[in-house]
């Protein structure tokens, strides 16, 4: 019946996937969209994705691509900056709460801590944690298997092995916890 109706299980009907200037979110069929999400324009998104409760994804000045089971939770906002620099987020990354990443590259395995802050030109390597309320500004280059804290943003060490796996467990919870909801008429249950 919600395949009659237009209705995917894994999707809030408060959700909102929007057309920017013709342009529509090419979602992939197993996106978890949470009550609130907000999906506009040049937005593509890889298998087993999430966007959170009033999570934004917004394409509409560029293009904004992100991987395979890639979670953008509660509160988080990505963005690009027009026709100047586009947001790509890799596969099995977490942007954590109220995280704001901006016109950036991050790429896989890697985790942005609640409150973060990525600016225009920002490119965060593999396996690196940015740590919460970290400012990264513009136009900085992360070098692979970094831990960056403070404002401004700076590499303090390596990422260890440990705090890696600790990347790639988030991710594995995300997808869990996406699978605990249905949506049905416009109300969520939680399994």
């Amino acid at each position: 019946m919600d395949f009659l109706l237009g209705r995917v299980p894994h999707r809030s009907a408060l959700a909102s996937v929007v057309s920017f200037q013709g342009l529509w979110p090419r979602l992939a069929a197993n996106v978890f969209l949470a009550d609130g999400a907000r999906v506009v324009g040049d937005v593509e998104m890889g298998e087993h994705s999430s966007v959170w409760f009033n999570a934004v994804v917004r394409g509409d000045v560029d293009a904004v691509r992100i991987g395979a089971r890639t979670n953008i939770q509660d509160g988080a906002v990505v963005h690009c900056t027009y026709k100047r620099f586009s947001t790509t987020i890799g596969n099995d990354v977490s942007i954590a709460h109220l995280a704001m990443i901006h016109g950036c590259v991050i790429e896989d395995e890697c985790l942005v801590g609640m409150q973060a802050i990525l600016m225009d030109g920002v490119v965060v390597g593999k396996g690196s944690i940015i740590g919460a309320g970290a400012v990264v500004t513009q136009g900085t280059k992360i070098p692979p298997g970094s831990l960056v804290l403070g404002a401004p943003g700076k590499v303090v060490r390596p990422v260890t092995p440990e705090e890696l796996v600790g990347v790639l467990d988030t991710t594995r919870r995300y997808l869990q916890y996406a699978q605990g909801y249905v949506f049905t008429g416009g109300r969520s249950h939680g399994n």
